[in-house]
C-alpha cells in the first residue's frame, strides 16, 4: 500500500472515530440506553447492523477461501436470508411484547431461571471460542497479507494488527454501548458492500468475464448441489440440517437478535430484518465469487499460487486493485472485523450484566448496570487479547470450522425456543433436559472429532467422530426433540398464566390486532421478493 491508500484508510477511520465520539457524547445513564440504544432504532440501522454483525472478517476470508477451494457450495449458508424473515415475522412480536434485554431472559419468562443461567453461560463460553477466536484469526490473516511489511521492526503485523484492532474496537464499544455498535455498523456496511463489489467486478474484468470464469473453474465449482455422500457439503445436509443452524443463529442468538430488541417498535424491527435479508443475499456475489475468481486467475498464471485458501480475498486486494481502491477495500476488510468484534463484545456484556449480575443484585441502580456493562466489555477485550496466542491453532478451513462447531451448539437451543413459542405443553423440566443433554452430546462429538485419529481401534466411536457434521446436526436435533417432548409429557404442564403472550396459542385478541397493525402490503411484497430470489438461486 502506498500513500493514497493510507489516506483512504485514514479517512475511513476518521469518519468512524467521529461517529464514535458523537455517540459516546450522548447521555447513556440507563441500561436501556447502553444495552439497547434506548429502544429507539430505525429500520435502516437495524438492518445494516444485522448484516455487518454477521459479515465479519471470517466471512470475507472464509467464504472467499471456500469459493477458492470448493466453489459455490457454501452459498447455502448465505441463502439463509429467509431465516431473518422468520425472525421478523414470527419471533419479533414475542420478543418485543416481553420487553426483554436478552434471549436467556426470554427463556426465563417462558421456562425457568435455570434455563436463563444455562443459556447465558453457554453463550458466553461459545462467543470466546467461536466468534472472538475466529474473528481474530481471520482479521490477523487480513492484516498480514495486506501489510506484508512490518510497521515496527521485530513485531510481526499478525500480532500488531490483532492487538490494535481489538483495542480500537473495544474502546468505542466500552464507552458507546449498542448505539456506538449500531451506528458504526451502518457506516461499515456501506464501505463493506462498495469495497467488495469493486473487488468482484474488477476481478471478473481482469479474468475476461463470467464465461471465462465458468470455463476456468469447471461445472463442479458452479454446482450448488453436491452428492448426498459428499464428505463436506452433502445436498441433504445442506438443505435440511444447515437451516437448523441458520434458525438458531438468526432467530435466537443474542449476538444477532439484540439489534431488533433496540428497534423503536415492532414495525421498525420487522422492516430491519427485511432490509437485512436483502443485504444477506449479497455475499454469494461479493465474497464467494471473488474466491472462485482467485482460483481461476491462479490457473491462468495471472497471480501467484496460494498455499492457503484463506488468503484468496486479501491476496486479490493486494495483487490486483489500483491505488486508492486498494485502500477502500482494505478499509472494508477491517470494517468487517471491527463490526463483528464490537457486536460480540457488546452482546457478551449485555448477557453478563442482565442475566448474571442483575439477578444476583436486583437492587443495583441503572448507572451501576451501565458501569458493570462497561467493565464486562473490558473483560471481553482482555480475553480477546489473551486468546491471540492460541488462534493460530484454528483449522485452516476457517469457515468450515465455524459451521461445524455451530452445528454442535445450535440444535438444543433452536428446539427449546421454537417448541416454547409454538407449544403450550413444553415445560421447564423438558427445556433443561434438552439443553443439558444436547450440549453434552454436542461437546462429546467435538471432542471425538478432535481426537478422531486415536479412535481407529474403536469402530463405533470412530463412526461417531467421522459422521458428516451436518448429518450429526440432524441426529442431534432428533435426539433433543425426543428428550424435550418426553420429559415434558412425563411432568406437569406449565401454569397457563405463565404462558400468557409468550406462545402462539396463548395470544390475546389485542396481541393479534397489534401485530396485524404493525405491517402493510409493502412488507409482504418485499418478503415475497426475497423468497423469490432465493428460490431462483436454488433452482
Amino acid at each position: 500500500m502506498i500513500l493514497v491508500d493510507w489516506l483512504v484508510l485514514a479517512a475511513y477511520f476518521a469518519v468512524l472515530g467521529a461517529i464514535a465520539v458523537w455517540v459516546v457524547s450522548q447521555k447513556q445513564d440507563s441500561s436501556a440506553d447502553y444495552f439497547l440504544a434506548g429502544r429507539n432504532l430505525g429500520w435502516f440501522v437495524v438492518g445494516a447492523s444485522l448484516f455487518a454483525s454477521n459479515i465479519g472478517s471470517e466471512h470475507l476470508v472464509g467464504l472467499a477461501g471456500a469459493g477458492y477451494s470448493s466453489g459455490v457450495a457454501m452459498a447455502h449458508y448465505e441463502l439463509h436470508a429467509w431465516c431473518l424473515l422468520v425472525l421478523g415475522w414470527v419471533l419479533v412480536p414475542f420478543y418485543m411484547r416481553s420487553a426483554v434485554y436478552t434471549m436467556p431472559e426470554f427463556l426465563e419468562r417462558r421456562y425457568s431461571p435455570a434455563a436463563r443461567w444455562f443459556l447465558s453461560l453457554v453463550s458466553l463460553v461459545a462467543y470466546v471460542f467461536t466468534k472472538v477466536a475466529v474473528g481474530l484469526f481471520a482479521g490477523c490473516i487480513v492484516v498480514q497479507v495486506l501489510f506484508p511489511e512490518e510497521f515496527i521492526p521485530g513485531i510481526g503485523n499478525f500480532w500488531l494488527g490483532a492487538v490494535g484492532i481489538v483495542l480500537v474496537t473495544g474502546l468505542y464499544t466500552v464507552f458507546g454501548g449498542l448505539r456506538a455498535v449500531i451506528y458504526t455498523d451502518a457506516v461499515q456496511t456501506v464501505v463493506l458492500i462498495i469495497g467488495s463489489a469493486v473487488m468482484a467486478f474488477r476481478g471478473l474484468y481482469l479474468l475476461g468475464g463470467w464465461g471465462e470464469l465458468q470455463a476456468a473453474v469447471g461445472p463442479q465449482f458452479m454446482n450448488l448441489w453436491r452428492p448426498w455422500d459428499d464428505p463436506d457439503f452433502p445436498w441433504l445436509g445442506m438443505l435440511v440440517a444447515a437451516p437448523i443452524v441458520g434458525m438458531w443463529y438468526w432467530c435466537t442468538d443474542q449476538y444477532i437478535v439484540q439489534r431488533t430488541l433496540g428497534a423503536r417498535n415492532e414495525t421498525k424491527a420487522r422492516r430491519g430484518t427485511i432490509f437485512g435479508a436483502y443485504l444477506k443475499l449479497t455475499p454469494v456475489f461479493l465474497f464467494i465469487i471473488p474466491g472462485m475468481i482467485a482460483f481461476a486467475l491462479v490457473q491462468a498464471d495471472k497471480i501467484p499460487g496460494l498455499e492457503d485458501p484463506n488468503h484468496a480475498y486479501p491476496a486479490l486486494v493486494h495483487a490486483l486493485l489500483p491505488v486508492g481502491l486498494r485502500g477502500l477495500v482494505a478499509a472494508s476488510l477491517l470494517a468487517a472485523l471491527m463490526s463483528s468484534l464490537s457486536s460480540v463484545f457488546n452482546s457478551s456484556s449485555t448477557l453478563f450484566t442482565m442475566d448474571l449480575y442483575k439477578p444476583l443484585h436486583p437492587e443495583a441502580s441503572e448507572r451501576t448496570l451501565v458501569w458493570v456493562g462497561r467493565i464486562a466489555t473490558t473483560v471481553m477485550v482482555v480475553l480477546g487479547l489473551a486468546w491471540i496466542p492460541f488462534i493460530t491453532l484454528i483449522s485452516d478451513a476457517l469457515y468450515h470450522y465455524l459451521q461445524s462447531v455451530q452445528a454442535y451448539i445450535a440444535p438444543p437451543i433452536f428446539a427449546v425456543f421454537f417448541l416454547g413459542v409454538f407449544s403450550r405443553r413444553i415445560n421447564a423440566a423438558g427445556c433443561m433436559a434438552g439443553l443439558v443433554s444436547g450440549f453434552v452430546a454436542g461437546m462429546a462429538r467435538l471432542a471425538a472429532e478432535v481426537s478422531k485419529g486415536f479412535l481407529t481401534e474403536w469402530p463405533v466411536l470412530y463412526a461417531f467422530a467421522d459422521l458428516n457434521f451436518l448429518y450429526f446436526c440432524l441426529a442431534l436435533l432428533g435426539f433433543v426433540l425426543v428428550v424435550i417432548v418426553s420429559v415434558s409429557l412425563a411432568t406437569a404442564p406449565p401454569p397457563a398464566e405463565k404462558l400468557r403472550g409468550l406462545t402462539y396459542w396463548s395470544l390475546s385478541d389485542e396481541n393479534r390486532r397489534a401485530t396485524r397493525a404493525s405491517w402493510n402490503r409493502w412488507d409482504v411484497i418485499h418478503t415475497c421478493a426475497i423468497l423469490g430470489i432465493i428460490l431462483m438461486v436454488y433452482l
